[in-house]
C-alpha cells in the first residue's frame, strides 16, 4: 500500500484490512456478472492500485509442459512458459509463491489454486513487497483461481488457450467428462495425469468426496477413438449414478456392467476399479474388475501390490465381486494405473513393464513431497523412458491419505442413508429400468 501518513501498529492494521475487503470486494461485485474475456483486465486494473505492473495470467496447458498467458487489455504481453525451468513454473510445481528480485522491483508469481487443483500462475511486479502485500496478493490468487473455474464453464476461451496441439473428438469427450485433475483437503489430496492429453480415447477416472469417504474409480474400455471414449462416458455415468445412489461397491459394479453390456452388446467391455477410503479412519476397501492391481506406496516406497479377488471386466456378466480391503497409515500414497502405463514398448523395443514402473516411482517419490508435482514427473518421466512413445492412453491417479488428526474440524460421515435403505446404510439396487434414465436421449431412443 502506497501513500499517508505513518500509522501506529493497530490503526496500521485496521486501515490495511479496510483497504483489502474493498480491494477484493471489487472483484467480487464487478466478477459476478463480468464477461470472461474480461477477467483478465479487471485484476489489471486491481493490482495497479498496489502500484503493480506487468500483470500476468498463466494457464496450463492440457499436457502440463506449458504456462500460457492470458490475453487481454492491461494484461502482459509474453510467450509461454515451460512449468520445468521457469520462475513461473516454479511457483506452479511447488504450489508457492516465487518472488524474484528485479533491477526496477520484484516479481512476483503466485499460484492459482482451486481446492488444490492447478489452474495456472498469476505474475506481478511491485517496487517493493511487504506483508500486507502478501496477504492480498494470495488472496486475490485464491480469487482469481475461483473465477477462472467457474466462467471457464461458459466460455471457449480458456479452453482454447490451453490447448497447445490439435486435440481428437474423442478427447474432447474425456476432458469434458473428467473431474479437476487435482483435489486437496486436510484429510485426503489425490492427483490424476492422462496420456496423450490430446489423443486420450478410452481412459478414464472420477471421484467424489462425501462427508469423510472417498470415492474413486478408475476405467479403461477397449479400443481407440470415438468408440472408446463413448464407450467410457456411459461406465463413467453409470458409476456417477449408482455412487450417489448410496448402493455398495458390488451394486456399483453391477450396474456398470449391465449399462455396457444392454447399450454395446458382449463384446464390448471396460476394464476398472472402483474404491472407497475412509478418510477419518485409513480404511480402504476396493473391487477389481480386470484392472492392473494398485500399488501401496509407503515412507516413498512401493512395499505391496494391492492383490485381491478380481471379477470379469465391466460388459461381461462377471460374478458379484467380493470386496478387498486395507488399513492404511497416514502418509501412504495409493497409484492406481491403466494397462497403457505398463503395456507399451521402452527405447529398446522392450516391454515397459511392471517392475519398470515400480522402480521409477521409488526414484521419483523421495525427491517431491507434493502429490501433484509426484504425479506430473511420474507421467512425464515414463512417457520420456518409452521414447515418447504412446500408442495406447496412459493414465494414473495418486491418493494419499494424510490422517485424520490433521483435520481440526468435527467428523463428519456420508449424508444419511434413504429411510429405506439397508441395514449398512447402503440402498436397494435401482430398478433395471432407471439405467436408461442415465443415458443421452440418442442412446435411449436407438
Amino acid at each position: 500500500m502506497t501513500g499517508g501518513e505513518r500509522q501506529g501498529p493497530a490503526e496500521g492494521s485496521t486501515r490495511s484490512e479496510h483497504f483489502g475487503e474493498e480491494f477484493l470486494g471489487v472483484l467480487l461485485d464487478q466478477g459476478h456478472e463480468l464477461p470472461p474475456h474480461q477477467l483478465g483486465p479487471l485484476v489489471a486494473r486491481q493490482t495497479s492500485r498496489l502500484d503493480g505492473r506487468e500483470t500476468s495470467i498463466f494457464l496450463q496447458d492440457y499436457g502440463q509442459v506449458w504456462l500460457v498467458p492470458l490475453p487481454g487489455d492491461g494484461l502482459a504481453a509474453g510467450e509461454p512458459q515451460p512449468i520445468d525451468g521457469s520462475d513461473a513454473g516454479r511457483a506452479f510445481r511447488e504450489a508457492r509463491p516465487v518472488e524474484v528480485s528485479q533491477a526496477d522491483g520484484v516479481r512476483v508469481y503466485l499460484p492459482l489454486l482451486d481446492g488444490g487443483d492447478q489452474v495456472g500462475v498469476m505474475a506481478v511486479t511491485l517496487d517493493r513487497l511487504q506483508d500486507d502485500e502478501r496477504r492480498l496478493l494470495r488472496r486475490l490468487a485464491s480469487l482469481v483461481a475461483d473465477m477462472l473455474v467457474t466462467k471457464h464453464g461458459y466460455t471457449d476461451l480458456f479452453f482454447r488457450l490451453r490447448r497447445r496441439e490439435p486435440m481428437s473428438v474423442a478427447a474432447e469427450i474425456q476432458w469434458s467428462l473428467l473431474p479437476p485433475l487435482a483435489m486437496s483437503t486436510p484429510r485426503v489430496e489425490l492427483a490424476g495425469m492422462l496420456e496423450p492429453a490430446y489423443d486420450v480415447a478410452g481412459d478414464s477416472f472420477d471421484y467424489a468426496l462425501n462427508g469423510d469417504v472417498l470415492h474413486v474409480a478408475m476405467v479403461d474400455a477397449m479400443g481407440h477413438g470415438l468408440d472408446a471414449a463413448t464407450m467410457a462416458t456411459v461406465v463413467i455415468g453409470a458409476y456417477r449414478h449408482a455412487r450417489r445412489s448410496s448402493v455398495g461397491l458390488s451394486e456399483i459394479y453391477t450396474f456398470m456392467d449391465r449399462a455396457v453390456a444392454d447399450q454395446f452388446g458382449p463384446d464390448h467391455f471396460v476394464t476398472a476399479q472402483m474404491m472407497r477410503l475412509n478418510t477419518a479412519t485409513g480404511r480402504l476397501q476396493w473391487v477389481n474388475a480386470g484392472h492392473p492391481a494398485p500399488l501401496l506406496i509407503r515412507g516413498h516406497r512401493v512395499v505391496r501390490r494391492l492383490q485381491g479377488p478380481t471379477t470379469l471386466p465391466v460388459g461381461f456378466g462377471g460374478h458379484e465381486p467380493r470386496i478387498s480391503e486395507v488399513a492404511l497409515i497416514p502418509g501412504d500414497r495409493i497409484l492406481c494405473f491403466t494397462d497403457g502405463l505398463i503395456e507399451e514398448r521402452d527405447v529398446g523395443g522392450e516391454e515397459f513393464s511392471e517392475e519398470q514402473l515400480i522402480g521409477w516411482v521409488n526414484r521419483l517419490e523421495p525427491t517431491a513431497q507434493q502429490i501433484r508435482t509426484v504425479a506430473r514427473s511420474l507421467s512425464h518421466t515414463l512417457q520420456r523412458a518409452r521414447g515418447g512413445i504412446t500408442t495406447d492412453d496412459a493414465t494414473l491417479l495418486l491418493i494419499e491419505w494424510r490422517g485424520s488428526a490433521t483435520d481440526d474440524l468435527a467428523p463428519r460421515s456420508e449424508p444419511a442413508s434413504h429411510p429405506q435403505g439397508k441395514a449398512d446404510g447402503t440402498q436397494p439396487f435401482p430398478h433395471r429400468r432407471s439405467l436408461t434414465l442415465l443415458l443421452p436421449r440418442w442412446a435411449r431412443d436407438g
